[in-house]
Parts: structure tokens; C-alpha cells; sequence
């Protein structure tokens, strides 16, 4: 362990990059996921269109493409962005879909009653969509969306493989001054990131059981 206590400043800077990339990627996935799943079950042909590629595409790809994709290929295009930025993008574009579906899972469970009340008095799609069918849609699947951003907690991990020194790209550092103590650096990451997953998982165990209670 004396090679996680002398190193503990080290992995204090990789888990802070991970907690940032965290909040910024998954408050990005959650925008652009309600706007992918309302273009998914819009009325204009074209946007359903869009949001059907969009989906499939980045959702069966893997994360490894779609951040060397960021890394490599925008520089090319002459986007200059630090590499903490451009792995926030991969991420960002990589989650929304899959927060996107489970979104549109939860507008499928939406009584179709509720649309059809919200029309007759007078409110227009966007109106309905945004008023009466999303709140109750997301509140459905508040659980599966937690699920989403734990393992999106994990998927930062995929960013150290592009410049961004986040919790495994430290314990690499630590590991090449310290050989001799890998499995008490492993385990020292794994430690940090079940700080953040496991009160994820309790947050998503109590909303479900409130959201039951108000169903």
C-alpha cells in the first residue's frame, strides 16, 4: 500500500479527471439523448430519418473508434481541441444514443390517452411532447438512464488511451515507477471507482422505488 500512499496525489488528479469527465459527458448525453429521442418520434420524416442513423450508427460502433475518430481525425479537419475536450465529445456523441432509446422506451410506455388529451385541448406536438408525454416517458425510465451514466463511469477509462490522464492513465504512471506493487495500484483503482458507481447505483435504487410509489 506504500506505493498508493505516496503516490495518493496522482490518483487524486487521474479521479478528479474522471468525475469531470463524468459530469460534463453525461449532462451532454442527457441533452443531446432528449433531442435524438424527440426527433425519433417526430412527425417530420426527415428527422426520424436522421435520428434512426444517428442512433444506429454510434450505438454499434465501439467507444475505441468513436474517440480515435475524435482524437485523430477533427485535428485533421482542422477542429484544434484539447484532448480533454475531444474525449467529452466521443463520449458525449458515444452515450446520447443509448440515453436517447431508453428515453423513447419510456414515451412508448406513456398512455397514448395522455397525447390524445393533450391534443384536444389544443396543445400542438412540441406542446404535448414537451408538456405531458417526456415528463412522465423520463420518469419511467429514471433507472435505466443511472445505468447508462454508470457505465458511461466506466467508459472513461477508454479516454486514457488518447492523451487524457484520468484514473487509469495515473495508476499506468504509478505502475511504471512502481512494478512491484500492481496489484495494490489496481485494486486502489478499482476502490475509486466504486465511489462513484455504487452511490450511483443507491440514487437509481431509491428514485425507482419513488417513482413506483407515484405510478
Amino acid at each position: 500500500m506504500d506505493a498508493v500512499i505516496e503516490n495518493f496525489p496522482v490518483f487524486l488528479g487521474g479521479f478528479w479527471a474522471t468525475i469531470r469527465l463524468l459530469v460534463l459527458s453525461g449532462a451532454g448525453a442527457i441533452v443531446l439523448g432528449v433531442i435524438i429521442a424527440a426527433m425519433r418520434i417526430s412527425p417530420v420524416g426527415a428527422f426520424r430519418a436522421f435520428a434512426t442513423v444517428y442512433t444506429e450508427i454510434l450505438r454499434n460502433i465501439p467507444l475505441t473508434l468513436v474517440l480515435f475518430f475524435c482524437a485523430f481525425l477533427l485535428p485533421y479537419l482542422e477542429i484544434k481541441l484539447d484532448y480533454f475536450v475531444l474525449a467529452v465529445i466521443g463520449l458525449t456523441a458515444y452515450t446520447s444514443p443509448f440515453i436517447a432509446e431508453a428515453i423513447r422506451s419510456g414515451i412508448n410506455g406513456v398512455s397514448i390517452g395522455q397525447a390524445e388529451a393533450a391534443r384536444a385541448i389544443g396543445l400542438d406536438f412540441a406542446q404535448t411532447l414537451r408538456l405531458v408525454v417526456m415528463p412522465q416517458g423520463i420518469r419511467m425510465v429514471i433507472p435505466p438512464l443511472l445505468n447508462v451514466i454508470i457505465a458511461l463511469t466506466k467508459n472513461t477509462s477508454v479516454a486514457g488511451g488518447f492523451f487524457v490522464v484520468e484514473l487509469i492513465a495515473s495508476s499506468r504512471q504509478v505502475i511504471n515507477l512502481r512494478g512491484d506493487a500492481v496489484i495494490a495500484i489496481l485494486l486502489a483503482v478499482a476502490v475509486f471507482y466504486l465511489v462513484i458507481t455504487v452511490p450511483l447505483g443507491q440514487v437509481a435504487a431509491r428514485l425507482e422505488r419513488k417513482v413506483a410509489v407515484f405510478r
